[in-house]
């Protein structure tokens, strides 16, 4: 009985942690993000994640023919440039920012509405350093009126 009381307080203060977190990370999308989406308007949809150096993360997204969008990936200083990629549902790639030094963020119109996967990847950390980094990743989506 004592030790499934001690399991049940971990899973708790786990929880917590993990919301925490999230909170942490909400926080710092609406802070620093959110403003750099601009002069696309936002569309209210907020996508982030806390995520490990290695880490890969997928966000399946419509898109509406005839509109103009700016995604914007944005992250903590401490994870480095991320990568991400747009995706068809085939998996073709249609842009990939490691072919554009690396730039955060797209702009693009959309001929017909489709979905899209949006792929971001956290680099691993190069150095001998053992400490894992980890920070928020946040897929921002703008749209302009």
């Amino acid at each position: 009985m004592k030790r499934i009381i001690s399991v049940a307080v971990f899973l708790i203060a786990f929880l917590g942690l993990v919301n925490s977190g999230s909170a942490q990370c909400k926080g710092f999308t609406k802070k620093k993000c959110l403003p750099q989406l601009e002069p696309y308007v936002y569309n209210g949809q907020l996508n982030s994640a806390v995520l490990n150096e290695g880490d890969i993360a997928e966000l399946l997204l419509t898109f509406y023919g005839g509109q103009d969008y700016r995604i914007y990936i944005c992250s903590q200083e401490v994870l480095g440039n991320i990568e991400f990629k747009l995706l068809d549902t085939d998996r073709n790639t249609i842009f990939d920012n490691t072919e554009q030094n690396s730039i955060d963020h797209w702009d693009f119109s959309a001929n017909s509405t489709q979905q899209l996967i949006v792929q971001v990847k956290v680099p691993e950390n190069t150095s001998m350093n053992e400490i894992v980094a980890s920070g928020c990743v946040s897929i921002l989506i703008g749209f302009k009126e």
